[in-house]
């Protein structure tokens, strides 16, 4: 087990990027859809079961959720309502929120798009994609429940992922667009904890002592 994402633990929660923790150091963005297995992926990265709570009504939850992993590193556990049963006019509010936390964070260094392997970059997720690259930050397009997919089907999945997410990046105008990784994951048989926990260390800038 990585000690890092071991050692998470909640820090604060808030509904407005003022009621946030002081923007200094270094953290990382988890977003996705409900239902997409966003909390099952933060629990699994952070070898903890009950680290970041699954909703019982998909959507519902409104809030950033700040996770410390030391000092000067945090995970940040993003609102989804893709399925969310509340008004067009709450989730305008959500994407401004949203919006103003991904462009305006300092000490953002990077944004992971969960994505169900199965229903892939669906608007939600492009919105997020547009906004992470409006930003300049670097993108992992995580697709999850890699468990339900056949080997064949996977990588096929993923090939168009990747395939899509270069054709998107070509729109981007202005300066050099920060690079977007797209890579599987299986919370239930726990497959691909390792490369996304080395793409955090990346973002974090986690130097490990056997480095060379």
């Amino acid at each position: 087990m990585n000690p890092l994402y071991q050692g998470a633990r909640f820090l604060t929660a808030a509904s407005r990027i003022e009621q946030a923790p002081d923007d200094q150091g270094r953290e990382v963005a988890f977003a996705g859809r409900s239902n997409a297995g966003k909390s099952s992926a933060i629990n699994t990265i952070c070898h903890q079961r009950g680290l970041a709570r699954t909703s019982k009504t998909p959507g519902r939850t409104q809030l950033l959720i700040f996770f410390n992993l030391d000092d000067e590193r945090r995970l940040v556990d993003l609102p989804g309502y893709g399925y969310a049963r509340v008004s067009e006019a709450i989730k305008l509010e959500w994407q401004a929120h949203m919006a103003t936390y991904l462009e305006r964070r300092q000490s953002l260094a990077g944004l992971v798009i969960v994505m169900d392997c199965r229903h892939p970059l669906a608007d939600y997720d492009r919105q997020m994609l547009a906004w992470g690259r409006r930003a300049n930050l670097p993108c992992l397009l995580l697709l999850t429940k890699a468990d339900k997919l056949k080997r064949g089907a996977l990588l096929a999945t993923t090939r168009a992922v990747e395939q899509e997410a270069v054709r998107l990046a070509g729109k981007q105008t202005g300066k050099d667009a920060c690079p977007v990784e797209v890579l599987s994951f299986s919370a239930l048989e726990q497959v691909g904890v390792e490369p996304v926990q080395a793409w955090l260390d990346g973002r974090l800038g986690v130097i490990h002592p056997d480095a060379t």
